[in-house]
């Protein structure tokens, strides 16, 4: 289930976002008004399992008779390129969308996605992820609505812990205490032990402090975006990870490459916790797992037994606005968040974009956190131009840099400056 995007393809959404402009809804000479059509979905590899995209079809085509429904599975590399065409054209475009959630303001920013603020509530209304509702909204307009998220916690080992005496910390102040303990008590006595495992380049594991303070990369001032890593609420969550690494975080020079295996070294008993994301599970060792020996937790907040803001990676659904056919695509939205697709969807392992459902995670012990998690978690800035600043890996060179021990007032407000350079383009 691990998906990568290339860097090419996120930076040339910018790009998209130009092309895009001339999108809008279809003629009304050539929308068809909510009679019969031939409807297309495009989802992206890894999203749906099969029987779900079968139940979707079947159930689309029984519930609208002369009307037909087909899935067309697309690629993470190279979707932005394809999208950006094939949604400027009425004759080529797809009716619903699936896009990445960081990338929706690239799209509902010059309208490439129908309006469909009307249909929020009977999809879900409050029960959706309310973080992806927000980045797929552009003032109090929804366009693209939440279809899945994974969620980021942290796995344990049991015994590790037993042995430094110390829980699951109960807040930041003492998630790096417990860190901290568990370095200096290294049980085991193993060599280069430390406390946890999260790698530099893992800016959305890191990104919980930051959210969780209160901060951002940029916030919008009329109709400017200011660099925010020099607030003191965003200065805050930085000088605590860079405390949190001189605890015991082993990972801060580690690549992207191995940041996407973290349970490597907790297997190997190097570490005591790692983050990862819902399919990390099954990657833990098997002897960890059949005995017992792990345990999770979500990162915590300021206070005591509170839930930190974490990021929250997933998909957003839309219709496009130049679809021939926009009553129906609300039909196969209809269906999307309808029982039983919400409950296929969380039987594949995803928090659906409907929490309530989440509970039918029945491969997740810990559906109900994850869920929780979800559902309180916070996004990039919902700004037209924020793939440009995934495209420079400005946001992962941040926190490796704070991860790596330099100075963090100096990086926030380099970083800040070229962040508004290409957020005010």
């Amino acid at each position: 289930m691990k998906r990568t995007r290339s860097l090419a393809a996120v930076a040339t959404a910018a790009t998209a976002a130009l092309v895009l402009t001339a999108c809008g809804g279809a003629d009304d000479d050539t929308a068809d008004g909510g009679g019969t059509g031939d409807l297309t979905v495009w989802f992206m590899d890894g999203s749906v399992p099969d029987d779900a995209q079968a139940w979707l079809t079947d159930e689309f085509a029984a519930q609208n008779p002369g009307s037909s429904l087909t899935i067309e599975i697309q690629q993470w590399d190279g979707i932005v390129e394809k999208l950006q065409t094939a949604m400027a054209s009425e004759s080529q475009t797809p009716d619903v969308v699936e896009v990445g959630n960081t990338q929706s303001p690239t799209y509902t920013s010059v309208g490439a996605f129908a309006d469909v603020t009307d249909e929020v509530e009977g999809w879900g209304g409050d029960d959706l992820i309310g973080s992806f509702v927000e980045i797929g909204s552009v003032d109090d307009t929804v366009y693209t609505v939440p279809f899945y998220a994974g969620s980021r916690i942290f796995y344990y080992n049991k015994d590790l812990f037993a042995a430094a005496g110390v829980g699951a910390p109960t807040s930041l102040d003492d998630f790096t205490e417990v860190v901290s303990t568990l370095t200096e008590a290294n049980p085991e006595g193993t060599d280069g032990f430390q406390g946890a495992y999260i790698a530099g380049v893992d800016q959305h594991t890191l990104e919980a402090w930051l959210y969780t303070h209160g901060g951002q990369y940029a916030v919008q001032e009329g109709d400017q975006w200011v660099g925010n890593l020099s607030s003191p609420e965003s200065m805050a969550a930085i000088e605590q990870v860079a405390d949190l690494y001189a605890a015991g975080v082993l990972g801060a020079e580690d690549s992207v490459d191995a940041a996407q295996e973290p349970w490597n070294d907790f297997n190997e008993g190097r570490v005591a916790m790692f983050s990862g994301l819902t399919w990390s599970y099954p990657n833990i060792a098997e002897e960890l797992r059949e005995n017992d020996k792990v345990g999770v937790f979500a990162v915590p907040g300021l206070e005591a037994g509170t839930l930190g803001k974490t990021f929250a990676g997933g998909s957003n659904l839309g219709i496009a606005a130049k679809s021939r056919h926009p009553e129906l695509a609300a039909k196969v939205l209809d269906l999307v968040y309808s029982d039983e697709f919400q409950i296929m969807m969380a039987q594949n392992g995803w928090v659906p974009g409907n929490t309530t459902f989440a509970d039918a995670q029945g491969t997740a012990d810990n559906a109900a956190l994850l869920a929780e998690v979800a559902a309180n978690s916070q996004l990039t800035p919902p700004a037209r131009y924020w793939a440009l600043v995934e495209g420079e890996n400005l946001d992962k060179d941040f926190w490796k840099a704070i991860a790596s021990g330099e100075d963090p007032a100096t990086v926030a407000a380099d970083v800040d400056a070229r962040i508004e350079e290409l957020l005010n383009k």
